[in-house]
């Protein structure tokens, strides 16, 4: 193998710790995983804070929209760990100058928060980051949205569907790459796949050299490229 794709802990160590929670971020960062994909929501007073689903029923012992709850309101609940629902400051504090490349998920695809851009990018842009952020998000207008404020970062589109053209598609929306469920075959741009959690399909994969996958098991994932990569 002559191309190392990069292996992302998906919100990220999902099969050790609660999903988008401090403890699985360290643990993944002590145990040197390639990147972290994370996301990213607004309180009702625009606090960002890293949660999958818009309601915090699924992970935390509480029930409700994350923008329903002002961020001092959120910190009431508990994730299983009992952990509070960390904050997107809390995270880049954590990942200081670490050597991993961060995948940040706008989660606009449902709710249109009001400034999330802005007020995320300006976050980030603030951090003491090795890399730049990749950033995604389902919903195109709020990459182009980003775009507006920094035009040179990485954006890529997430989809559970085949991008037709996709060439012309990235070329068109000013984009570095495609985050997709599904693999496409002689695309010549930046893939990265969703969510990879079979050895098979991870196997596939980086022999495709394809640029990353996400996972919710990161350390097998590592070392089944480790195995492939000797061969």
């Amino acid at each position: 193998m002559t191309v190392k794709t990069l292996v992302f802990g998906h919100r990220g160590y999902p099969v050790k710790f609660p999903e988008n929670s401090i403890a699985g971020f360290r643990c993944a960062l002590e145990n040197n995983v390639d990147g972290l994909e994370f996301d990213v929501h607004l309180t009702k007073d625009q606090v960002p804070v890293i949660m999958h689903d818009e309601h915090i029923d699924r992970t935390t012992n509480g029930s409700g929209l994350i923008h329903d709850f002002t961020f001092s309101e959120l910190q009431q609940f508990r994730l299983a760990n009992q952990e509070t629902i960390p904050t997107l400051a809390e995270f880049l504090a954590l990942v200081d100058d670490a050597d991993v490349q961060l995948n940040l998920e706008l989660k606009t695809d449902k709710i249109q928060y009001p400034e999330i851009e802005p007020i995320v990018m300006a976050m980030v842009h603030g951090a003491a980051l090795k890399h730049p952020v990749i950033f995604s998000s389902f919903h195109l207008q709020t990459l182009k949205n980003c775009q507006k404020i920094a035009p040179n970062e990485s954006y890529c589109w997430l989809t559970d569907k085949p991008v037709v053209n996709a060439v012309a598609f990235v070329a068109n929306e000013h984009l570095s790459g495609l985050h997709l469920s599904h693999y496409q075959a002689d695309v010549p741009v930046a893939e990265r796949i969703w969510t990879v959690d079979k050895p098979e399909l991870a196997t596939e994969l980086f022999q495709k050299h394809v640029a990353g996958i996400f996972t919710d098991d990161f350390l097998t994932m590592m070392r089944l490229r480790q195995e492939l990569m000797r061969v």
